[in-house]
């Protein structure tokens, strides 16, 4: 696996609070979100958050911050395709 620059990269941070509020920092774009899956692509992979209800509060790729409400029940980075662009960066063009 080829490593970037770690310099180069956005500080990537997850903090959960009772596994009902999830702020996610580091967020270059989001992609395939519904209330039982939401993917979010990052510098350090890509992190696909499972659960029920949830829903995005905010999202703003400008500081690269992602909020999600609702019954989280697991987190998981991968090494997926990280220059793909997601959902959001297609329809800002």
């Amino acid at each position: 696996m080829a490593e970037i620059n770690d310099k180069s990269k956005k500080p990537n941070g997850v903090i959960m609070q009772n596994r009902k509020t999830l702020t996610v920092s580091g967020v270059n774009d989001v992609d395939n979100f519904d209330n039982e899956s939401i993917t979010a692509y990052t510098d350090y992979g890509v992190l696909t958050i499972k659960g029920k209800g949830l829903h995005m509060s905010s999202l703003s790729t400008d500081i690269g911050e992602l909020n999600i409400e609702g019954e989280i029940s697991s987190l998981n980075y991968s090494e997926a395709d990280l220059k793909r662009g997601g959902f959001f960066s297609g329809l800002f063009k």
